[in-house]
């Protein structure tokens, strides 16, 4: 609506102008919407991003040190699957990690569509894993990494390697998005998240 009426009021105030005038005048209206809004929703993601890892960075940071998985990582798939923490998934299931059942499963299940079809092409329900509590997807994740043959050459990497994991979760099949590696070491550089790799054992400094 208020796109609109800015371009009723430019009509108006240049009624005398050409038409190539008034035209450039609404692109140019339309483009400044376009660069407001995304300002504006960057901000929103980064502060939920923010906030979502000041809540989680310590769970990150305990995986690690119990399993050499580097808290960035963890950090960043846990922002780019769960989509800050405000999926449905995340907050009905406690599923941050979009981790599926697969048949060995024997927790509770959740159910919705996501990347599975039928063999008539249509998108059906995928059984996904459901938590307590958002501490045991986190302990999950790792154990699914260390567990897992497929991802053992993951362990060869230093924990302060993001770059050599990120890319190595898409070769070894974590996710099917070809561009999965690079979206994870943008969301790693853009939250400072690479500092948790450097971080001390947090249950350390409880005793």
């Amino acid at each position: 609506m208020q796109n609109k009426r800015k371009i009723k009021t430019i009509l108006k105030r240049h009624s005398s102008f050409s038409g190539k005038k008034i035209i450039s005048s609404i692109v140019t209206v339309l483009i400044l919407s376009f660069y407001s809004f995304n300002i504006s929703n960057n901000s929103k993601l980064d502060e939920l991003a923010n906030e979502y890892v000041e809540s989680h960075n310590e769970l990150a940071v305990i995986e690690m040190y119990r399993t050499g998985v580097p808290a960035s990582i963890t950090l960043a798939q846990a922002l780019h699957e769960s989509n800050y923490g405000q999926s449905r998934l995340a907050s009905e299931a406690k599923n941050h990690f979009g981790i599926k059942c697969k048949a060995y499963w024997t927790g509770e299940t959740f159910y919705h569509k996501d990347d599975d079809f039928d063999n008539k092409g249509n998108l059906i329900n995928s059984c996904f894993r459901k938590y307590d509590m958002v501490l045991f997807s986190y302990i999950d994740h790792s154990n699914f990494l260390v567990e897992r043959k497929n991802y053992a050459s993951l362990f060869d990497y230093d924990s302060t390697d993001y770059e050599s994991w990120a890319y190595g979760l898409k070769r070894c099949g974590y996710a099917t998005d070809p561009n999965y590696a690079e979206k994870l070491i943008n969301i790693v550089l853009r939250y400072n998240l690479n500092q948790y790799d450097f971080s001390e054992n947090p249950m350390d400094l409880a005793k």
